[in-house]
C-alpha cells in the first residue's frame, strides 16, 4: 500500500471504532483489559486503557495511512529515546508486531499501543508562563534536532499539516467554510504568505519533522514535559515546525501576541535557525493558521460527532486571526533583533553627529494627527510631505522629519488591516546641500540601493548619500559623502534593514530595540511619545462624570476626522458609522473657512441685529414643511424639545403631552419627561410626570402589532386611551414622536400611523409634534423631513445635531400663531441659539448639502447599504432585521428570530470587533442590540461595501 497523499485523498473520516470495540482489541490482540475511554483525535481513534496498575493508549489508525507511514512513527519514538524529553514508548501486541492489524465491524485496521504521559495538557492551561512558553520551544526544537537525521520509507508522505502544500489543502478545502466572508479572510491571508514564501521555498530545509508540536500534544508532569502523538511525522520543512507549535501558542496570548518569542528563542537554542528560516517563519504560521481553519471545518463536516475537532474551531480561528493581523515584515524584524540581542556582541558605540548642522523646533516638521500642516485633506495628496517640508526649507533652510511619529500622510482609509504610519527613520531635506559624517566606525557598503554603515553592534542604514568614499572602512568622524534629502536609520539587525514604517500593532518600546532613536545623530530631539490612550482616559474619567459614557471599553484617543473618516493619534482611520452630528463631514472646508471668517469679525448674541441670522431663518423657513414659517434659534436638540412641549402647553393652555413609549428625547427636564428609553434610563416608565401620558410604542417588529400594516390596531389602543381621558376631563396639549424611531434604530413607523395620530391629536386642539433631531433634514435621502414619510405636515418641528455639523446648533420651526403664544409667557432669549457663528454654520450646512447633492447620496448610498445588510440576514441568523431608509439604518440583532430575544452582549461584542475592522458601530434600542447605522451623508458606496464586508466577517467569526 502506498504512502498518504492527502491532495490524492482529502476525505479522511475517522474510522467506525466505539469503546467496545477498543475494548476488545486491546484485550485480543495485545492483552490490556480495565477501563476504556475515547480520547481526541482528527482522523484517527485513539483510546485510553487503564488497567488499573498502568495505562496506555490504544491507537487505531485511519486506514489511509500506510503500514510504513506508522513504522515511521515508531521510528521515531525509537531515534528520540534518548534525549531529554518524555516520549512515549511503543508496546508490542502479544505476538511481537509493533504494529498489528486487527477486524473491527467487518473492516481490517491497523492498531498499535503506547504507553500513556501522565501529566496535564498544555492547551489547558489558559495562559501559560513565559517559563512554559520556553518548555513549549524547547521541546519543540529539541524535536526538531533530534528527527534531523532521520530516513524512513515512511516519511515520504503528503499530509495536511504538510507546509509545503499548504497553499493547495488552504484552496482544496476552503469551502468546506460556510460563511464566504471568513472564507474571503482564510483565502487571502494564504495567499500573501504563499507569495511571501514564492522565492523562499527552494531554500528550506526539508527533514523528518513530528508536524504538531503543540499545545495539544504538550503534557507538564511532575517528571518534565512530554511530547505525544506522532502521527504527523513525516519529510518537512524544519521550520515548519517551529511555525506548528507557534501557531498553537497564539491563542493563549491574544493580547501578547509577541510572548511567541520566548517560543521561537527557545526552538533557535536547540535546533539554529537559518536566514531563510527567518524569512518564512512568520508566512509559515499564518499559512498554518489558514489550514487549520478549512481542516477543522472539514473535519466537523465530515465527521459531525467528532467533539475535539468542533471544539478546536473556535481558538484556531483566534489563533489564524492574530497571525494574520500582523505584518510579517514586522514580527521578521522583532524576531531577528531578539535572536540576534541573544548572540555574544559588545554594546552599541558611541554615536557622534551625522551632520554638522544645528536645528531648532522651527526645523521640525510635524506630519502627525494633530498637526495643521495637513489640515483640509492636505494628507491626501501624494506630495503631502514632500509639501511640508518644502515649506520650512523656503523659511528656515533645511527640514527635519520626526522619529516614531504617526504621519496622518500615511493613513489608508476604509483599511481591512492596520496601516503602517509610524516613522521609523528621519529624512533630513538640505536644499542647499550639506557634509555628511560617519557616526561611529565601521563598514560602510552598497546594499539594496542604500548605503549600510555595519558597526560594532549597531547598523546606520542612509538613503540619499552621494559621492561616498571608495573606502569601505571609515572612521567616526570621516566625511563620507553629501545629501540634499538624506534619510537615516538605525538598525539592531545585523546587516538587515527594519521596516521604513510600521503598523501600531507591536508596543513602541519593542521598535526602539529594533530601530532605535536616531536623535543624536542629528543634535536635537526627534522623537515623538506615543500618545497615551489609556492615561488619557484615566484623566477623562478623573474629572468627567461617568455617567457622560463614552464608546468601547479601550477607546482609541480620536483626534481628527476627515469627510466620513475619524482617526486615531496613531493615524489609523476608522469608518464614522454612528455620527449623524456630522452631517456634511467631518472637517470641511468649507465650514472651517467659514467659522474662521465669521468669528475673526463678529460672535454674540442674537439680540443684536446682523444679517446672518435672518438670512439662516428665511432657509431654515424654505426647507420647512409648507406652513411652518417661523423659527426658534437654541443650542441643543433637548432645548429645542424643551421649547416645543412649552410652545404646545402655552398655545393650548393644557398640560398634557401624549408621548409613545421606548423613545428619547433629550436631557433637558421636559425632554427628558417625555423620554422613555429603558435603553437610556432603566426607570424610564416608573418615573415620567404626572402630565405625560405615554402611548403604546408602534413598533413593527416586536410591538403589540406587527407589520407595516399595523397602524389600525395601534390606532384602535389609542381611541380607546383617548377616551379614557375625554371622560375623565384630561385635555390634550399636544403629541410628539420621532417620525421614524430613531432610537429604535431606525424603526419605520406603520403606514397611516401619524397620520391617524395627528387627526385625533388636532380634533381635540393639541398641537402635534416631529422630533426630526436625528431622522430628519435629508438623512432620509428619499424625504428631507421624516414626517413626509408619513404624508403629514407637523405643527412643530425639532431639528438639531445635522444643522450645525458638531457646532451647537437646534431649532424650532413652527406656524407664526403658535410661536407668538409664547408672549403669553414673556419674551424668549438662548444665549448661544443664532448666534452669528451658529447662522453662519447652519447656513454652510445647508449650502454645502445642496451643492454637493447629500440627500441624493443619502437615498442612493442608503439604499445601497440597506440591500447589502439585508443579505447578511440570509447567512447570519442573528440579523433579526434591517430597520430604517436613507442612510438612518439599523441592523436588529436577535438570538432567536421566533422570540426576538434581543443579542446584547453579541451586539456589544460585535461593536469592539468591529473597532479591530477599522469601523466604529454602536448598539441602540430598549435592548441595546440594534447597531445603529448613521454615517456622515457623504459617505461613498466604497466605504459601505468595507463596512458590510467588515461587519460579515464579524458575524461570521463572533
Amino acid at each position: 500500500m502506498p504512502n498518504s497523499d492527502f491532495l490524492a485523498q482529502p476525505s479522511l473520516p475517522r474510522p467506525e471504532v466505539g469503546p467496545d470495540d477498543a475494548g476488545a482489541v486491546a484485550e485480543r490482540v495485545f492483552g490490556l483489559s480495565g477501563r476504556i475511554t475515547e480520547l481526541g483525535s482528527n482522523q484517527d481513534r485513539n483510546f485510553l486503557v487503564d488497567t488499573g496498575a498502568e495505562r496506555f493508549v490504544l491507537k487505531i489508525a485511519n486506514p489511509v495511512f500506510s503500514l510504513d507511514e506508522l513504522h515511521a512513527q515508531n521510528a521515531a519514538l525509537e531515534r528520540l529515546a534518548g534525549i531529554d524529553v518524555r516520549i512515549p514508548t511503543v508496546v508490542p501486541a502479544l505476538d511481537g508486531a509493533e504494529v498489528a492489524p486487527v477486524e473491527v465491524r467487518g473492516r481490517t485496521l491497523n492498531a498499535r499501543v503506547l504507553s500513556f504521559l501522565d501529566g496535564e495538557p498544555l492547551t489547558e492551561v489558559a495562559r501559560p508562563s513565559r517559563e512554559q512558553l520556553r518548555t513549549l520551544g524547547h521541546l519543540s526544537g529539541r524535536i526538531a534536532a533530534g528527527l534531523s537525521g532521520l530516513r524512513h520509507a515512511g516519511l515520504a508522505r503528503t499530509t495536511q499539516w504538510d507546509a509545503r502544500i499548504g497553499g493547495d489543502v488552504v484552496e482544496l478545502l476552503a469551502d468546506h467554510v460556510p460563511q464566504p466572508a471568513k472564507r474571503l479572510a482564510v483565502q487571502r491571508a494564504a495567499e500573501r504568505a504563499l507569495s511571501a514564501l514564492a522565492p523562499l521555498r527552494n531554500r528550506l530545509r526539508v527533514q523528518a519533522v513530528h508536524g504538531d508540536v503543540t499545545d495539544d500534544n504538550i503534557v507538564l508532569g511532575d517528571d518534565g514535559p512530554g511530547v505525544i502523538d506522532f502521527g504527523d511525522v513525516a519529510d518537512g520543512w524544519l521550520v515548519a515546525e517551529l511555525a506548528a507549535t507557534v501557531t498553537s501558542a497564539l491563542h493563549h496570548v491574544p493580547d501578547d501576541p509577541l510572548a511567541v518569542l520566548d517560543v521561537i528563542e527557545a526552538f533557535h537554542e536547540e535546533s539554529p535557525l537559518d536566514d531563510v528560516d527567518l524569512a518564512a517563519l512568520w508566512p509559515l504560521v499564518v499559512l498554518r493558521g489558514a489550514v487549520l481553519v478549512v481542516s477543522g471545518e472539514q473535519q466537523v463536516a465530515l465527521d459531525g460527532d467528532n467533539a475535539y475537532a468542533d471544539e478546536n474551531r473556535a481558538h484556531e480561528w483566534v489563533a489564524f486571526d492574530i497571525a494574520r493581523r500582523l505584518p510579517a515584515v514586522e514580527v521578521e524584524a522583532v524576531v531577528r533583533a531578539r535572536l540576534a540581542a541573544g548572540r555574544e556582541q559588545h554594546g552599541a558605540p558611541s554615536l557622534g553627529r551625522l551632520i554638522a548642522i544645528d536645528s531648532t523646533d522651527q526645523n521640525l516638521a510635524d506630519l502627525s494627527v494633530t498637526g495643521h500642516a495637513l489640515d483640509a485633506g492636505r494628507w491626501t495628496r501624494p506630495d503631502a510631505e514632500d509639501a511640508v517640508l518644502g515649506t520650512i526649507c523656503r523659511t528656515f533652510g533645511h527640514a527635519l522629519t520626526r522619529y516614531g511619529e504617526a504621519r496622518l500622510s500615511r493613513a489608508v482609509l476604509d483599511r481591512s488591516d492596520a496601516s503602517a504610519t509610524i516613522a521609523l527613520g528621519v529624512t533630513l531635506d538640505a536644499p542647499s546641500g550639506l557634509v555628511v559624517h560617519a557616526p561611529f566606525g565601521g563598514e560602510l557598503r552598497l546594499t539594496d540601493g542604500s548605503w549600510l554603515l555595519h558597526g560594532d553592534g549597531l547598523d546606520l542604514w542612509l538613503d540619499g548619500l552621494s559621492r561616498p568614499l571608495t573606502t569601505a572602512s571609515v572612521e567616526r568622524g570621516d566625511a563620507i559623502g553629501s545629501a540634499v534629502r538624506l534619510t537615516a536609520q538605525l538598525s539592531r539587525i545585523p546587516g538587515r534593514r527594519p521596516p521604513a514604517f510600521v503598523t501600531p500593532a507591536l508596543p513602541a518600546a519593542v521598535w526602539a530595540g529594533v530601530s532605535p532613536d536616531p536623535s543624536s545623530l542629528f543634535g536635537i530631539d526627534l522623537a515623538v511619545e506615543d500618545a497615551d490612550a489609556a492615561a488619557a482616559l484615566s484623566r477623562r474619567e478623573a474629572s468627567f462624570a461617568r455617567v457622560q459614557e463614552h464608546y468601547f471599553a479601550e477607546p482609541p484617543l480620536i483626534e481628527r476626522g476627515w469627510r466620513h473618516h475619524l482617526f486615531d493619534t496613531r493615524a489609523q482611520s476608522y469608518l464614522d458609522m454612528v455620527n449623524n452630528v456630522t452631517q456634511i463631514g467631518h472637517a470641511h472646508p468649507r465650514l472651517v473657512d467659514a467659522v474662521r471668517d465669521q468669528w475673526a469679525r463678529l460672535n454674540t448674541n442674537s439680540r443684536f441685529h446682523y444679517e446672518e441670522l435672518s438670512r439662516f431663518t428665511e432657509r431654515l423657513a424654505e426647507v420647512a414643511p409648507e406652513g411652518l414659517d417661523t423659527v426658534f434659534l437654541v443650542n441643543s436638540g433637548s432645548e429645542a424639545v424643551d421649547l416645543a412641549l412649552r410652545l404646545a402647553q402655552v398655545h393650548t393652555a393644557r398640560r398634557t403631552i401624549l408621548a409613545v413609549t421606548e423613545a428619547y428625547h433629550g436631557w433637558t427636564v421636559g425632554a427628558d419627561a417625555v423620554s422613555s428609553s429603558l435603553g437610556d434610563n432603566p426607570r424610564a416608565l416608573e418615573t415620567r410626570p404626572d402630565w405625560v401620558e405615554l402611548i403604546a410604542s408602534p413598533n413593527i417588529f416586536h410591538g403589540r402589532h406587527r407589520g407595516a400594516g399595523s397602524a389600525p390596531a395601534y390606532l384602535a389602543e389609542l381611541d380607546e386611551q383617548l377616551a379614557r381621558l375625554d371622560a375623565a376631563g384630561t385635555g390634550i396639549a399636544g403629541f410628539i414622536a420621532e417620525p421614524v424611531f430613531g432610537n429604535a434604530g431606525g424603526l419605520m413607523l406603520p403606514d397611516g400611523y401619524l397620520a391617524g395620530v395627528y387627526e385625533r391629536v388636532r380634533s381635540r386642539g393639541g398641537v402635534c409634534i416631529a422630533d426630526e433631531v436625528q431622522v430628519g433634514y435629508g438623512r432620509l435621502g428619499h424625504y428631507f423631513w421624516g414626517s413626509a414619510q408619513q404624508g403629514v405636515v407637523p405643527d412643530v418641528i425639532t431639528v438639531a445635531k445635522a444643522m450645525g455639523n458638531g457646532h451647537p446648533l437646534g431649532a424650532v420651526i413652527t406656524r407664526r400663531e403658535i410661536a407668538e403664544s409664547f408672549a403669553a409667557e414673556g419674551s424668549f432669549f438662548s444665549s448661544a441659539g443664532g448666534s452669528p457663528v451658529s447662522s453662519v454654520v447652519g447656513l454652510t450646512v445647508l449650502d454645502v448639502m445642496r451643492d454637493e447633492r447629500l440627500q441624493q447620496n443619502a437615498a442612493t448610498v442608503g439604499d445601497h447599504l440597506a440591500t447589502r445588510l439585508r443579505a447578511l440576514g440570509q447567512r447570519h441568523p442573528l440579523v433579526g432585521a434591517v430597520h430604517g431608509l436613507g442612510l438612518y439604518l439599523g441592523v436588529e440583532l436577535v438570538r432567536d428570530r421566533e422570540t426576538l430575544e434581543p443579542a446584547t452582549a453579541e451586539a456589544a461584542l460585535i461593536c469592539e470587533r468591529m473597532l479591530q475592522e477599522g469601523a466604529i458601530v454602536q448598539p441602540t434600542g430598549d435592548g441595546k442590540n440594534v447597531l445603529k447605522i448613521k454615517p456622515p451623508l457623504c459617505i461613498t458606496r466604497e466605504s459601505a461595501d468595507r463596512f458590510v464586508d467588515a461587519l460579515d466577517l464579524v458575524l461570521a467569526t463572533i
